[in-house]
């Protein structure tokens, strides 16, 4: 039973930060149809900036908000200089744009950072908690509680706002939001800036748990998209309920079966969702005028 829950324990902290992941695809996918592999990068930028800054002499608070305000510019100048000029181009080109990207920023990280693992210290301490038999970092509560808080906010900001209404529509209708005088640009600009947030929080919450380095975020982007499929692309909530799946399923697969093929599960799960329910499971079935 301890074992069991101390999987449970791992797979939902690694989980929460897939699920943050997948929610940056489900936000910039409902904004503007674009599934943006450059999204793990994110992520790498607001975990790397944090311990560089640091290094640099900052205090936690003030090198983390300045690494989420850089995985944000990135995100802002990936919209304006990749994907706006791409506009109206096939959805395998403005995938080949954002992977173009993602490499990209892993060649400039390369310069700004270095090939070096890195890790920060815990915000609350490193000392275990003890739970029916089963050991659970402190560090693990800011990983799923900053889910937990940023799934809130976002949702607050969708249904609460007249900005996050106008997402909502655009999302919706885009020639729509035009017509009702919506600047769909500037929405869109919106989108790829609040998932870039997003991306970089996941990165500082984790980085002292999982160590992270400038490439790190190819495997977060599969992860997170394997969990955005899983869940149904362009559903919040199944983009939270894919990314704990995913997380338990590679804990589990590493516990009872090999770490070796835990990088696998994620794989695995998106043939599975393809080939038994292609919208995941909250997505909703595509309807087509004729």
């Amino acid at each position: 039973m301890a074992e069991f829950l101390q999987l449970v324990f791992s797979g939902l902290t690694v989980g929460a930060v897939y699920a943050l992941v997948a929610l940056g695809f489900t936000l910039v996918y409902n904004a503007s149809d674009v599934i943006n592999f450059a999204q793990g990068d994110f992520v790498m930028i607001g975990g790397m900036g944090t311990v560089f800054l640091m290094a640099a002499g900052l205090a936690l608070p003030v090198a983390a908000l300045i690494a989420i305000l850089a995985a944000v510019l990135v995100g802002l100048l990936l919209h304006r200089l990749a994907i706006e000029p791409a506009r109206g181009a096939s959805p395998v080109s403005l995938i080949m744009i954002t992977i173009g990207a993602s490499i990209f920023i892993k060649g400039v990280a390369q310069l700004v950072f270095d090939k070096q693992f890195h890790s920060l210290p815990a915000f609350s301490g490193s000392t275990p908690i003890a739970l029916g038999g089963a050991t659970l970092l402190p560090q693990s509560f800011w990983v799923i509680g900053g889910m937990l808080v940023l799934v809130l906010g976002l949702w607050l900001f969708l249904e609460r706002t007249l900005i996050g209404k106008a997402v909502l529509a655009t999302a919706a209708n885009r020639l729509a939001a035009k017509l009702v005088g919506i600047n769909v640009t500037v929405v869109l600009a919106l989108a790829f800036g609040l998932s870039a947030a997003i991306g970089a929080i996941g990165g500082i919450l984790v980085t002292p748990i999982t160590l992270t380095r400038y490439d790190v975020g190819t495997l977060f982007a599969l992860k997170g998209f394997a969990a955005a499929m899983v869940g149904g692309m362009g559903n919040p909530i199944g983009a939270v309920v894919g990314g704990l799946l995913i997380g338990l399923m590679e804990a589990f697969g590493a516990g009872y079966v090999s770490s070796t093929y835990k990088d696998a599960v994620a794989f695995v799960a998106i043939l599975v969702v393809l080939l038994v329910m292609p919208q995941g499971l909250f997505g909703r079935r595509a309807v087509e005028r004729v």
